[in-house]
């Protein structure tokens, strides 16, 4: 594992935010404030909580009824149902009453340049997306914007390639189909059996119409047991057509293996030659499977580059440094205010 992170931490903020997504949030509550999540089983995906997962302990959970009288700073939102959340929870408007930071983890899920983020009309929320790419395609209107890139945590050197398998992380990959690259792990899978991890995978291969031991669903594993399994396995297949640019391809760098991408959405800036092979011709990728998979000392090599390039990409203190910046910087407005 790598040593501790280390940086100048700023005053400790109280920050309202969902529980939405796991990875992201995992890595943003490293930063040392006060996070506030909505929890009553009775609200399902709106108020899920901790959800068990291993935060620090200035992650707390608050029934809905009382956050009316809590201090909170900034309200980090994600949704655009929470925009109405808060003002039903915390009799506030975001924006005007609160301090407000807008999350956009997304593409677009319609026309690619086209779409109208539901913030276009509002200017006095902060639209921050997770990659230049979506920052560019989405239709910001007057809503000011910013680009906090991800930042993971290190899980250290766990690249083994001991198998001859390649492996791939992807939520609901029936349902989800092309917009995961799904349809192409039937190609991949000539080059090199894979494994797909992940919620609702243990019948893609029914979906693929490939035999178990070509295309195999690993099931949805706990992260440190993921992390050990992924490094087994010789090569990492990050298959999406359009997607935000998963943190799985950033871990799977950060673990020590060579990456084959498609080359679509942020692919492309975010992982580069020495890191992998990154194509839109499905024919190139299998066969860059099928040479890391053919030559080990060449994956090794190639992987111990790609953690090198995650390392110095998507640090976990950089990330929280642009963060604790952005949140400070509406927490002071919101106390001129006053």
């Amino acid at each position: 594992m790598s040593a501790p992170v280390t940086y100048s931490q700023p005053r400790s903020l109280n920050v309202l935010l969902w529980h939405v997504h796991g990875s992201w949030t995992t890595s943003f509550v490293q930063g040392g404030h006060n996070y506030l999540l909505p929890t009553d089983p009775a609200l399902g995906e709106w108020a899920l909580g901790r959800c068990g997962r291993p935060w620090p302990d200035t992650v707390r959970e608050v029934a809905p009824a009382d956050l009316a009288d809590a201090d909170i700073d900034v309200v980090l939102l994600q949704r655009p149902r929470e925009i109405d959340l808060v003002r039903e929870w915390l009799g506030r408007v975001p924006g005007r009453d609160l301090p407000a930071i807008y999350v956009e983890h997304n593409t677009p899920r319609e026309h690619a340049a086209l779409t109208r983020h539901p913030l276009a009309d509002q200017d006095d929320i902060t639209l921050v997306h997770v990659t230049c790419f979506n920052r560019l395609m989405w239709d910001n209107g007057r809503c000011p914007t910013r680009v906090v890139p991800h930042g993971v945590i290190d899980p250290g050197y766990l690249y083994t390639g001991e198998l001859e398998r390649a492996a791939t992380t992807i939520n609901e990959p029936v349902r989800r189909w092309r917009i995961t690259g799904t349809d192409l792990l039937a190609g991949l899978s000539e080059a090199a059996p894979i494994d797909v991890y992940g919620i609702g995978t243990d019948d893609v291969h029914r979906a693929l119409d490939c035999p178990p031991d070509r295309v195999r669903g690993g099931g949805d594993l706990d992260q440190a047991t993921l992390h050990r399994e992924l490094g087994r396995r010789r090569v990492f297949a990050h298959t999406p057509r359009w997607t935000s640019l998963g943190l799985s391809v950033i871990e799977a760098m950060y673990l020590g293996m060579p990456i084959v991408a498609v080359g679509t959405t942020e692919a492309s800036a975010s992982i580069p030659a020495e890191a992998g092979v990154v194509s839109t011709d499905p024919d190139i990728l299998a066969e860059a499977v099928r040479q890391f998979v053919a030559e080990p000392c060449f994956a090794e090599l190639t992987g111990k580059s790609a953690r090198h390039w995650a390392q110095a990409n998507f640090g976990i203190a950089p990330f929280l440094e642009r963060w604790d910046g952005l949140l400070a910087e509406h927490a002071t407005a919101r106390r001129a205010a006053v």
